[in-house]
Formats: structure tokens, C-alpha cells, sequence
């Protein structure tokens, strides 16, 4: 099973953001979708949860077209994907156990005697005992994140989604960041994608990486694959040189 997205179109009034946007992440797998600003990496990322529809084109979490289902087959079908928003988007009225316990105290099947215990677990891998009393406002950036991947966790998706995960981060604590992304994988097994312009956390963190461009994947590899591509397009990304990028030649 996988996530596909085949032949997305979507446009914001005159806008073409997605011309044909067509990838698929094997399970298992952590993949980078990697592009300039604004070139509709997050758009591509809603779309897999439902945030969006497609204009045109078709997207599958598994044997749910995301794009056919009612609201409610959707709210069904997210429980199988966590979601880590940019700004990690934490209820700043909420201490950090509740924020991360959030999800699980809407889940009528799971046991809420346990919610504490799961909140913890989930703290502790992200390296976060000790501050469920705290706001979010007595956090770091760096903090803020962490709590919100332990919220992504919580109800043990099958899917990770990272919009931007590492902005706004120093180094140090971009390599923090990118070590729990690793981890997420390899402790839990969850399948990730992961929309960075960060290209240094994307060869650390990835096993796939797929560039958008123009609307649609213009090239996707292993990371090695990526690096020492011959497009003038790629090579522009990779190396932050967009005069190369320019035109859209190959």
C-alpha cells in the first residue's frame, strides 16, 4: 500500500499552482519534496489529508481516493496520517500534555484512562518528560516542534506528513529535528513525506527525493541520485543558483 498522487491539477482563481503533479511513496519510505518558494510543495501536502481537492487528477491513501470521499470517509481516513504544520500550530491556551492528548480524547474507540500514558510515551520520543505542564509559550521553536510531531504521533498513524519542519531553526537544532524525523521511522515504522527547501535536511532524513517544479515532479531519486543529476533545473535547486533555474531548460 502507498500514497499516490496521479495527474493533480489545482489552481487558486487564475492561478496554476499543480500542472499534472504525479508522485508515489512507497511504504516505509521517508520522501523530500523539495522545490522553490511558493512552488506549491505545501498545496501538493494538503492535498493528501483532504485540506484540498484536486481540480483535476486523483489522489490514494492506501484504497481511499482522498479526492472522491465524503467529509466523513475523510475524517476516517486521516486517523491513518499525522500531520506536523509548519508553525506547529499548538493551542496556546492548552498545556503541552493536553495539546499532544488532543487527538486521542476525540477518539471514542481508544481508551481515555490511558491518554496520560500515551501522551507520555509519545513526549518521550520526542525527548519531552518533563514539560507536559508547561504552554507553548514557555517553549522554543525548536520545542514547539518536537511537541507538535509528539501530537502527530499520538493516535499511531500510518502516514507522517512534515510541512517545513526545520524553518526558522538554527543548525543545531535543525540536526535535532532531523534526527526525530529518522527516528519516527525506524522506531515506528511510519511511512513520511516531507516538504523541506532545506536540501541539507532533506539528503539526511530522506530515502527518496522528489523535485517540484513548474507544477509537476520535474525529477525523483535516491539522494545520491539527486545530487549529481545533470539537470541545469536540479542543479539549481540543489546548489541554490537560480540563474540556472531560469528559462526551465534542461
Amino acid at each position: 500500500m502507498s500514497i499516490k498522487m496521479v495527474n493533480v491539477h489545482k489552481a487558486f482563481a487564475d492561478k496554476q499552482v499543480l500542472k499534472g503533479f504525479t508522485l508515489e511513496i512507497q511504504d516505509g519510505t521517508t520522501t523530500s519534496v523539495i522545490g522553490g518558494s511558493g512552488s506549491g510543495k505545501s498545496v501538493a501536502l494538503k492535498h493528501i489529508v483532504g485540506l484540498l481537492r484536486p481540480d483535476e487528477g486523483d489522489v490514494w491513501v492506501d484504497e481511499d481516493n482522498v479526492s472522491r470521499l465524503d467529509q466523513e470517509s475523510v475524517y476516517r481516513m486521516r486517523r491513518n496520517v499525522g500531520y506536523v504544520f509548519q508553525f506547529a500550530a499548538l493551542f496556546d491556551s492548552m498545556t503541552i500534555a493536553e495539546n499532544v492528548g488532543l487527538g486521542l480524547r476525540r477518539m471514542p474507540e481508544f481508551p481515555q484512562e490511558q491518554v496520560p500514558d500515551r501522551v507520555t510515551e509519545c513526549l518521550r520520543l520526542v525527548d519531552l518528560v518533563g514539560y507536559e505542564q508547561r504552554l507553548p509559550s514557555e517553549l522554543s521553536g525548536g520545542q514547539k516542534k518536537r511537541a507538535g510531531l509528539a501530537r502527530a504521533i499520538a493516535t499511531k498513524p500510518k502516514y507522517l506528513l512534515y510541512d517545513e519542519p526545520t524553518t526558522g531553526l538554527d543548525p543545531v537544532t535543525t540536526a535535532v529535528i532531523d534526527e526525530l524525523i529518522v527516528r519516527m521511522s525506524e522506531e515506528l515504522g511510519v511511512t513520511g513525506v516531507v516538504i523541506t527547501h532545506d536540501m541539507k535536511s532533506a539528503f539526511r532524513i530522506s530515502d527518496r527525493v522528489a523535485m517540484l517544479y513548474d507544477g509537476a515532479i520535474r525529477e525523483e531519486g535516491t539522494p545520491d541520485e539527486i545530487q549529481s543529476s545533470d539537470d541545469r533545473i536540479v542543479i539549481g535547486c540543489v546548489e541554490g543558483l537560480p540563474e540556472l533555474m531560469e528559462g526551465g531548460g534542461s
